[in-house]
């Protein structure tokens, strides 16, 4: 469920016509709803109301501080993967004992840093990152808590871009080397190994990878425990999806109970870090339609919104439903076309073979679902301006991120002394 709906022939962000919206900051323009954002990680914390649970919102679905700061006055701490995303949360006011920093390759640089503000804990991914990982630690007179990301080659049936735990995968550690890295972790000063992670891909619509990829987890802590470490606390990851299209994504309720089933019985702190599941459905794309241009073998609709704005469709072959902001008429006729940005690049599309009311110059189109994975993974790609981000919030509404101008794209790059006498010539 989102809080997009038809009202009087216009689509409303709640209270909030799009139409209007589209006059006064311009197109293209992600907007998002935080109704649609509370309930969703409402629904979520009441499907795991069961455990002894935290969420940990994963930042990289949507890091806009406006977004976080809404979810952490929910209760919702961070699961961030950079430095940056790091100091996003705690700009949003989100508690550095509510972060969890995750990621193949943190630098020691960001490490330092996460241990100086107070992370919760470091999820280790590599041998060579528990060493530099002591080094911080002893510089900042920190002691860092410990959770090894394990790597349990369980193929999540996902997109192949965002599958993260098979052993061709470059994340975490293979369960075979595991006990190894726990061992040596155990020798080095400053670490406080307590944990077990693992994220095994992104957009799973069936919880059977879950279940075995959990099983061998709690396999895995009935070993740490037998060699000696006590073991309580668990990152279970995210990846819970979606419905973009036709999928049938499994219900939150679900799948708390099958972490119950597979984990609840080993007394450890369980932290989720569901991000897709809050926000894809919180937001939308809202477009302008430049011109329709016939072809003899296609017809397309060429808007604003472009691949730099939202990649997910060539990047991942993504669906993104697309409905006109005006409401059509029921019997109206659809028209079979693609739907196209300006970019010089084949693929910058947005859907192909669309079926879509008639569309002229000047309609207004929403891409639905557009909250994860859109605005955080978008370019300047063909000098093209960032689009700004809208929160709304009933029937009031903010802009948390200005439109780029070409000037501030302009402002960010020099000429060299050589270069910077009006010539050209050396």
């Amino acid at each position: 469920m989102d809080h997009f709906q038809y009202r009087d022939g216009k689509l409303h962000a709640e209270g909030v016509a799009l139409d209007a919206l589209a006059q006064a900051v311009g197109t293209p323009f992600y907007c998002y709803s935080t109704a649609t954002l509370e309930r969703h990680y409402k629904v979520f914390e009441e499907a795991i109301a069961g455990l002894n649970a935290g969420i940990c919102y994963a930042i990289k679905a949507n890091s806009n501080i406006a977004v976080l700061a809404t979810l952490g006055r929910l209760g919702a701490g961070a699961d961030v993967v950079s430095g940056g995303e790091m100091e996003r949360a705690l700009a949003a006011g989100i508690a550095a004992d509510k972060i969890v920093f995750s990621g193949v390759g943190k630098t020691g640089d960001e490490l330092h840093r996460a241990l100086a503000a107070g992370v919760t804990h470091i999820n280790v991914e590599s041998f060579p990152e528990l060493d530099i990982l002591s080094a911080a630690a002893e510089a900042t007179g920190r002691t860092a808590n410990v959770a090894i990301r394990i790597n349990p080659d369980v193929d999540a049936k996902t997109h192949e871009k965002i599958s993260t735990g098979r052993q061709e995968d470059k994340f975490g550690i293979d369960l075979a080397l595991a006990r190894d890295a726990y061992a040596r972790a155990a020798e080095l000063p400053g670490l406080n190994v307590c944990g077990v992670a693992m994220h095994i891909g992104s957009q799973l619509t069936d919880l059977t990878p879950y279940r075995e990829a959990y099983s061998r987890m709690a396999e895995f802590v009935g070993v740490l425990r037998a060699d000696g470490f006590d073991i309580t606390h668990l990152d279970m990851g995210g990846g819970l999806g979606i419905t973009y299209g036709d999928e049938v994504a499994p219900t939150p309720e679900a799948y708390g109970t099958m972490v119950a089933e597979t984990v609840g019985n080993l007394g450890c702190r369980l932290t989720f870090e569901p991000g897709r599941m809050i926000s894809g459905n919180a937001g939308i794309l809202v477009t302008r339609v430049i011109f329709v241009k016939e072809g003899l073998a296609k017809r397309f609709c060429i808007v604003d919104g472009a691949m730099n704005d939202l990649i997910r469709p060539t990047l991942y072959s993504a669906h993104h439903e697309i409905v006109p902001v005006s409401e059509p008429e029921n019997d109206v006729e659809l028209l079979e076309m693609d739907v196209v940005g300006p970019i010089c690049e084949s693929g910058d599309f947005i859907a192909k073979d669309r079926a879509l009311p008639p569309l002229g110059s000047g309609d207004l189109l929403a891409v639905r679902t557009a909250g994860a994975y859109g605005a955080v993974m978008a370019s300047t790609y063909n000098t093209r301006p960032l689009a700004p981000e809208v929160l709304v919030d009933g029937e009031d509404y903010a802009v948390i991120r200005r439109r780029f101008t070409v000037q501030d794209m302009l402002d960010l790059e020099t000429l060299p002394p050589w270069l910077d006498s009006g010539t050209g010539a050396r």
